[in-house]
């Protein structure tokens, strides 16, 4: 295998692995691996790529070339193992890179503990993808609204039974006075913030287009702030149980 088609295969597996991490960062795993055995495997893996290409080249080389190769193979090593022990800070450059370009895509910050960011789309609002019963839905942070407001959609996917609400609860919108239905989700996450029974209203059907992210999830927060194009959002300093 030619030097230059190794090492643009090297760095396809290794971008390659940092965007599935970034991108499962909220899941915890991929395919059944945590995410720190699944980096390791990122840097194992091309490791054991570059050995074995390295034992290949230099059995078919003379003594020269050999001693050309080996420092080749010994400065890739030295590349991945640097990669290897940087694998932390490389993931979160992946995932602040992915957030500008994926709406509402959730970056914890370092060392911050139960902290998260979002940054502000394209129209001047602030997308989050919110975790609703384990479904991920995209939702609205809209600091007016006393309550979360799901549209129908957005209740269908966190498992709630539109047949059975009743929409009962008076409420005013930009359209006028309507009604809704109050439901309990059970778990609402936002990256690692994590609330349970959490009160939510359900919009009738054509009433709302975006689900709202609003202040029956965000009063349990810490505190949250808009800082430039970035919500941070502070979750509870306690880990939550139900």
């Amino acid at each position: 295998m030619g030097r230059d088609r190794l090492l643009w295969l090297l760095l396809a597996i290794l971008l390659g692995g940092l965007l599935i991490l970034a991108l499962n960062h909220e899941q915890g795993e991929v395919a059944g691996l945590s995410l720190d055995q699944f980096g390791s495997l990122i840097y194992l893996a091309p490791l054991g790529l570059v050995v074995g290409a390295g034992i290949l080249t230099m059995a078919r080389r003379s003594l020269g070339e050999t001693l050309s190769a080996i420092a080749f193979w010994l400065m890739l090593v030295a590349v991945l193992a640097v990669g290897y022990t940087y694998r932390d800070p490389l993931q979160r450059v992946a995932e602040r890179v992915i957030g500008q370009l994926v709406p509402g895509y959730v970056i914890a910050v370092p060392g911050a503990g139960n902290v998260v960011e979002v940054a502000r789309g394209a129209d001047g609002d602030f997308a989050v993808r919110v975790g609703l019963n384990g479904a991920t839905v995209p939702m609205l942070l809209d600091t007016g609204a006393s309550s979360v407001v799901l549209t129908q959609e957005a209740a269908q996917a966190a498992g709630i039974a539109l047949d059975r609400l009743k929409y009962d609860v008076a409420v005013d919108t930009a359209n006028g006075r309507t009604r809704a239905a109050a439901v309990t989700l059970d778990r609402v996450s936002i990256g690692s913030i994590v609330e349970y029974k959490v009160p939510a209203l359900v919009a009738p059907a054509g009433m709302l287009r975006t689900p709202l992210l609003g202040m029956s999830f965000l009063s349990r927060l810490d505190g949250f702030e808009v800082r430039g194009d970035r919500l941070v959002l502070r979750g509870p300093g306690e880990t939550k149980t139900r």
